[in-house]
């Protein structure tokens, strides 16, 4: 009778303790969505009272201001997306609450810019395996306490790094190129999922997606296997979507899928609405709609859920560089407005498009490789943390580039 009523108590302790901490994640995350929105309702408030008091009001002033307060008007609409998932353990059900990718994106203005010299943050000590080296990393997965996942492409490795560290950790992977599960063969994506609290990882040189603890892993599961995987994404319900670089396609995986559903090409290669070519890079809002950068097509094409043929967002003029081209894109990151941030790897740089395209910028990099700090060589992937500066995976320079915000 001891031994159960100690049970009973560890249980309901432990049931009170993760309640309590899902309350908070909901709290905080609920109180800085409304403290960005106050932040910025200020600002144009303030701007609005000195056009006033000065008597200087001009259209480019009025139509700039009515485009912020729709903008505003639209995300109090359509709040950020907060899901409950479920994990279980033999006994007790706990809940896990996972806030969607783009929920943790900052609100980026279209004029928004960053620092053009960018600060080594891991990498950076030339080509090596050593703990404070990267050999070709190819992506990366920021979590919101700004944990850093890589793929050591060429060290076979998932290396995390956090701030004030001297060197990463070995977290997944690191016994040399191999098909064993505790081994990884060219590994080119990493996510978290948060709900079952493991990486999820792009085997690409084994062909296979594997799932390895986050928590002193020592070997992977493999999840998928026979694919020719590269970019990877989760959404807030936790569905799988897998860049199949020769299908041509970008599968979803549902929680007990076998063979998960084509729902992005998977028509041949091809330069057509309803085609992909060599898709590499994927981001998914939190409408499900996937955002795939078509490497082959130099272009980025947003395909909304359920969709037969996507849209192009950015590029898809054929190969170059002038601002309405892009040259074998990769990673894609879109904005709480619908910007879109990605890749430009052909021209080593960073470029922004506009929520409906009519605007196009580069934000960091230009067209010259090299290994300055205003400067990048292939570079593969990009992130943002939530105070809106930008990271970017450099990889023929190994390292990871963070480059701070100026204004939003």
């Amino acid at each position: 009778m001891k031994q159960i009523d100690e049970w009973e108590q560890d249980s309901i302790d432990k049931i009170r303790q993760t309640a309590n901490e899902a309350r908070q994640t909901i709290l905080q995350h609920s109180t800085k969505y409304l403290t960005d929105l106050e932040t910025k309702l200020n600002t144009l408030t303030k701007e609005l009272r000195e056009s006033r008091a000065e008597n200087d009001f001009v259209e480019a002033d009025l139509q700039r201001w009515n485009t912020q307060l729709t903008e505003m008007n639209n995300e109090l609409d359509k709040p950020s997306t907060i899901s409950i998932q479920h994990g279980s353990t033999p006994l007790i059900s706990t809940i896990h609450v996972n806030a969607s990718v783009s929920s943790h994106l900052p609100y980026l203005g279209i004029d928004a810019k960053w620092m053009q010299h960018g600060i080594t943050v891991t990498g950076g000590n030339e080509c090596g395996n050593k703990r404070n080296q990267l050999s070709s990393p190819h992506s990366f997965y920021i979590d919101e306490d700004e944990t850093m996942y890589i793929a050591d492409y060429y060290n076979h490795r998932i290396v995390k790094w956090k701030r004030g560290a001297p060197n990463d950790q070995i977290v997944a992977g690191g016994n040399g190129a191999g098909n064993q599960d505790n081994q990884l063969n060219g590994p080119t994506s990493v996510i978290v999922d948060k709900a079952n609290d493991c990486l999820i990882i792009s085997d690409f040189g084994n062909r296979r997606v594997i799932r390895w603890p986050r928590q002193n892993g020592t070997r992977g599961q493999t999840i998928i296997s026979n694919i020719s995987c590269y970019g990877l994404t989760i959404d807030s319900e936790g569905h799988l979507y897998v860049c199949d670089n020769d299908k041509h396609e970008v599968r979803r995986w549902n929680v007990g899928d076998t063979n998960g559903i084509v729902v992005a090409g998977g028509n041949g290669q091809g330069t057509r609405a309803d085609q992909l070519s060599k898709p590499l890079g994927i981001f998914v809002d939190r409408e499900n709609s996937l955002y795939i950068s078509d490497r082959g097509n130099h272009r980025v094409i947003k395909w909304m859920k359920d969709a037969k043929e996507g849209i192009v967002v950015a590029g898809g003029q054929g190969a170059g560089n002038g601002l309405t081209q892009l040259s074998c894109p990769q990673g894609v990151v879109v904005d709480q407005l619908g910007n879109v941030y990605v890749v430009d790897s052909g021209n080593c740089r960073v470029m922004r498009w506009s929520k409906h395209s009519t605007q196009r910028s580069i934000i960091v990099g230009d067209i010259k490789a090299g290994a300055e700090g205003n400067q990048l060589n292939d570079p593969l992937d990009l992130s943002f943390d939530q105070e809106g500066n930008l990271y970017v995976v450099d990889c023929s320079n190994h390292r990871v580039q963070k480059f701070n915000i100026v204004s939003s």
